[in-house]
C-alpha cells in the first residue's frame, strides 16, 4: 500500500541520504590513504599527465551523466577530455580513440554490456584503460590497465537499487583526479580564464584597458593654455567627468575633474580668467593601454577616483575609462 506523504518523513528520509552519502565519501577518503587505491590512484594521475594523448570517459546510465561531467571538468582544467557514449562507441564512435589515448571506463558494477563490448577492441587499440568500478572481481576491473576501486556500503535508495551513493563516489573521485592533475600540471588562474573566457573570472583576467577605453575623438582633452571654461565644456561634451591637459607637445601634464570644478567654486575662483593648467591637478593617475581592466578598477578603488586617463609609454593620453565602463564590460 502506497504510504501518505509525510513531511517528517520526508526530510527524514532527506538527512538519511546525505548521511549514507557522506559516509560514502569518507570511506572512500580513507581507502585513498593506503594501498591498493592510493598507488593506483597515483598510478592514474601519472598516466594521464604522461599521455599525449586525450583522456576519453565512457559510461552508460547514471554513469554516463557522471563521466560526462568528469571529461568536462577535465577538460577545463587543463587535461584535454570528451566523452563518447558506449552504445555509440560501437557504432563507428570507437574511431576517435587512438592509442596515445587513456580511456576513463565507468560502470558501478563492472558489468555494463555497452562497455565490457567495447573495452577488448580498447585494449587492441593500445590505449591505456583506467576502470572505475564498485567491483573488483568484474570484466572491467579484470581488464583495466589501471583499477579505481570506488565501492559504496550501501545506496542512498531505500530500495538499495536507485545508482545515488556510487555517482556520488564516482563523481568525487573523478574531481580528485581533476584537482590532482591540475596541481601537477600548474594551472592556476590565468589558465582557468582561458578556459572560461565567458565567465566572470576570464572577464577579469583576459579583458584589458584597451577593450573598454574610451579613445580616439571620444577622449576629453584640452591644451594647457586653454580658456578654464574650454575645459568645462570638453567635460561636458565627452561625459566623463574630466579631461586630460596637454601641453604643446600632447604629452600630459594634468586633469581637471567635477571635483576640481566644484572645488574652484567653493574658493569663488573668477571661472572666466583661468587657464586650464591653472586649474588642472598635475601628474594624475594614470593606467597604459595593456594592463587589465580589473587593474585599472584597483587604481580608482585605492585612491578613490572614478575616473583615469590611459597613456601611452610617451606618456600622452590614447584613452580614457571610468567606472561606468568597467561596469559595462562586467569587469566589476
Amino acid at each position: 500500500m502506497h504510504t501518505p506523504y509525510s513531511p517528517e518523513r520526508a526530510v527524514q528520509l532527506a538527512r538519511d541520504t546525505l548521511d549514507i552519502e557522506a559516509r560514502a565519501l569518507l570511506s572512500l577518503r580513507e581507502r585513498l590513504a593506503a594501498p591498493p587505491l592510493s598507488s593506483a590512484f597515483a598510478q592514474a594521475v601519472q598516466c594521464i599527465l604522461q599521455s599525449p594523448g586525450r583522456v576519453v570517459v565512457s559510461g552508460m546510465g547514471k554513469s554516463g551523466h557522471v563521466g560526462r561531467k568528469i571529461a568536462a571538468t577535465f577538460a577545463s582544467t587543463g587535461t584535454p577530455a570528451y566523452f563518447v557514449h558506449p552504445a555509440e562507441a560501437s557504432h563507428g564512435d570507437l574511431g576517435m580513440v587512438t592509442r596515445d589515448d587513456v580511456f576513463l571506463a565507468l560502470s558501478n558494477s563492472g558489468e555494463t554490456e555497452e562497455l565490457t563490448r567495447i573495452v577488448p577492441q580498447v585494449k587492441r587499440l593500445g590505449a591505456t584503460l583506467i576502470s572505475m568500478t564498485g567491483r573488483t572481481d568484474s570484466t572491467l576491473a579484470r581488464h583495466a590497465d589501471i583499477l579505481l576501486d570506488c565501492a559504496v556500503e550501501q545506496e542512498a535508495c531505500p530500495l538499495n537499487l536507485a545508482p545515488t551513493a556510487s555517482t556520488t563516489a564516482q563523481l568525487a573521485l573523478g574531481d580528485a583526479l581533476a584537482v590532482a592533475l591540475l596541481d601537477a600540471r600548474g594551472f592556476g588562474p590565468e589558465d582557468f580564464a582561458r578556459t572560461h573566457p565567458g565567465g566572470s573570472l576570464g572577464r577579469k583576467l583576459l579583458t584589458h584597458v584597451s577593450d573598454v577605453m574610451r579613445s580616439g575623438q571620444a577622449v576629453p582633452s584640452v591644451t594647457e593654455e586653454a580658456p578654464f571654461t574650454a575645459a568645462l565644456m570638453e567635460i561636458t561634451r565627452k561625459g566623463l567627468g574630466m579631461t586630460a591637459v596637454v601641453d604643446a607637445r600632447g604629452v600630459l601634464a594634468g586633469i581637471i575633474t567635477d571635483g576640481d570644478l566644484r572645488r574652484l567654486i567653493e574658493k569663488g575662483a573668477n571661472l572666466n580668467t583661468l587657464q586650464a593648467q591653472q586649474a588642472m591637478h598635475p601628474q594624475p593617475h594614470t593606467i597604459g593601454p595593456d594592463a587589465l581592466a580589473v587593474e585599472a578598477v584597483q587604481l580608482m578603488e585605492q585612491y578613490r577616483i572614478n575616473q583615469l586617463l590611459v597613456v601611452d609609454a610617451q606618456n600622452k593620453p590614447v584613452g580614457a575609462l571610468n567606472m561606468h565602463d568597467l561596469f559595462a564590460a562586467k569587469v566589476i
